[in-house]
């Protein structure tokens, strides 16, 4: 499957994409030469490594019928200090929040995210270490 974007200069450091119907906006701050119109790229790769393990996870607790009140995904991404700053290192926290929480099956279900259906933490474990932890709140 092939994925294309487009990207479009809108000034100084601005980009422009429009994607699946949504416009993103991409900018520096204003010390890097930008407005602060929007994120910088590099940490919506940590968003991307979140929500797309995260939509794993809500799937599969689903078809595993296990409940949470609220599920939140801390990521930290640790960058090198010279160029290309790129990161070396990252850590994915779950945070479960619910009742008499299966925390084996929790722990199952993070794992399938991580080693079979997440496609952006599987291309960051190509190429860095990538640990994750999990933690149980019970109500």
């Amino acid at each position: 499957m092939e994925h294309n974007i487009t990207s479009v200069w809108k000034g100084k450091n601005r980009f422009e994409t429009e994607l699946d119907g949504h416009t993103i906006v991409i900018d520096t701050d204003v010390e890097a030469g930008g407005e602060d119109a929007g994120p910088r790229p590099k940490k919506l790769l940590l968003v991307a490594a979140a929500d797309c393990s995260g939509m794993d996870i809500v799937s599969l607790l689903r078809k595993m019928r296990i409940e949470v009140s609220n599920l939140k995904i801390h990521v930290s991404g640790n960058a090198r200090d010279e160029d290309p700053k790129y990161y070396t290192e990252m850590k994915v926290v779950y945070e479960f929040t619910g009742k008499d929480l299966p925390l084996p099956k929790l722990e199952r279900i993070v794992e399938l995210s991580f080693d079979k259906y997440c496609g952006v933490i599987g291309l960051f474990l190509k190429a860095i270490p990538v640990s994750y932890e999990i933690k149980v709140n019970e109500e």
